[in-house]
């Protein structure tokens, strides 16, 4: 796996003359005195109405007098990101690297689909998005909960959370491969560097890091929170925030020690957190709650109390818009879709699905026109128009479709989940 450093950390440019640049500037006694001189004059021109600052003598004056008293310019400097990690293309937009027909050169030849794992059926449906047509089953594991792209981008992860398995799938040829043993991994991420794989080991209470390629365990970090499930890093990738399903918590967590530094109940009886997503900005972190009928508004920084935006019934999956100016939050408990605007910083559109239905998880198609989402309790996918809300296809799968990932996608590395990229 190719890896890149950061950019080493850069400091604001400093200019002009003594005590800029950091180097001792030595004056002559006959130096001194004529500067002494030169402010005398200046302050006796200005006591007397002195000459026009703009022209002659006295804007050579005051040029002269700034030069010899600068402004101290404080030093800024930019932290690093986490080790390895492809720097940030765009600080003021994360996703840029998301954006319609930016395909990385390992995914352009892979043929667009959507792959549906079924949980009920242990099974993963596979359609092809430019006919909304079914076009192969898969058998896999007990209890398939996510379709998860690698780090590298060649690889599907189907999660088989019962049947203690991983069962990798070639996007490039639809085809499976022999299961990996992975216990109890119910959702999979990748720090941003690519070095660890996270196995949310929802039962187990635990996030276990694992080789990204092998899945050979290389550290377990256990947990207090019950049902750890989804996540999202911060733009630098230091730390990353976790949603516990079933005691309503939020963790912190050190990228690079694989260490919890933070949690937090959430204020709401019966919370249920589920998905979680930044903006664009690196500054915010949405966190669905189907219980709480909303998302919850984070800090990461801070990690202080989140507030409680309310969106709809059984509020679940979260999906930025590929210009990074919306978010797509699906309300399974109702059978809608709400928009968030980033910009606006609130909620702008509800859609309707016209027959009603369960929207739960998914994802953007490649180019941005079609959000695609799972129907969990209705057997059923929906491809609904991004600028419209208008539902494209209604199209029957197996039994307890989840984490449909819609691939491939924009962007230079996966971050895991149904498809998280930058």
């Amino acid at each position: 796996m190719h890896h890149r450093t950061p950019s080493p950390t850069t400091r604001t440019p400093l200019t002009g003359r003594t005590g800029r640049t950091g180097r001792t500037v030595r004056t002559s006694r006959s130096g001194r005195t004529t500067a002494l001189l030169l402010t005398a004059a200046l302050a006796l021109l200005a006591g007397c109405g002195g000459s026009d600052p703009g022209s002659g003598d006295g804007a050579r004056a005051e040029a002269a007098a700034t030069k010899a008293a600068p402004v101290a310019v404080p030093k800024v400097v930019v932290p690093p990101g986490l080790p390895g990690m492809p720097p940030v293309r765009d600080p003021k937009d994360i996703y840029a690297a998301d954006r319609p027909g930016m395909l990385s050169p390992v995914v352009k030849n892979f043929p667009s689909r959507v792959y549906v794992p079924n949980t009920h059926s242990d099974t993963v449906t596979v359609i092809d998005p430019a006919t909304y047509k079914v076009i192969d089953t898969i058998d896999v594991g007990r209890q398939p909960q996510h379709v998860v792209p690698s780090w590298d981008l060649k690889t599907l992860w189907v999660n088989n959370n019962r049947g203690h398995t991983l069962t990798p799938i070639d996007p490039a040829t639809g085809k499976a491969g022999e299961p990996v043993e992975v216990h109890d991994p119910y959702n999979l991420y990748f720090t941003p560097n690519g070095k660890y794989a996270i196995v949310m080991a929802s039962l187990d209470r635990e996030l276990v890091f694992r080789d990204p390629h092998t899945m050979k365990i290389l550290k377990t970090e256990p947990v207090t929170c019950a049902g750890v499930n989804h996540a999202d890093f911060s733009a630098d990738g230091r730390y990353f925030i976790v949603s516990c399903e079933f005691s309503g918590e939020l963790l912190k967590v050190d990228t690079e020690k694989m260490k919890v530094i933070g949690q937090q109940k959430l204020d709401f009886d019966g919370a249920m957190p589920q998905d979680v997503k930044i903006s664009p900005d690196g500054r915010t972190f949405y966190i669905a709650d189907m219980m709480a009928d909303g998302m919850w508004v984070l800090d990461g920084a801070k990690f202080t109390a989140p507030k409680l935006l309310p969106t709809g019934k059984g509020c679940h999956g979260l999906y930025v818009s590929r210009n990074s100016k919306e978010m797509y939050i699906s309300n399974r408990g109702e059978g809608t879709v709400s928009i968030f605007d980033f910009t606006k910083n609130r909620l702008t559109k509800k859609w309707h699905l016209p027959d009603g239905g369960s929207p739960d998880m998914g994802g953007v198609s490649a180019d941005g026109k079609v959000l695609w989402l799972s129907g969990r309790y209705d057997s059923e996918v929906y491809a609904l128009d991004t600028a419209t809300g208008k539902e494209l296809a209604r199209i029957p799968v197996g039994g307890g479709p989840h984490g449909l990932a819609v691939y491939p996608q924009p962007g230079r590395y996966s971050l895991g989940h149904t498809g998280v990229f930058r």
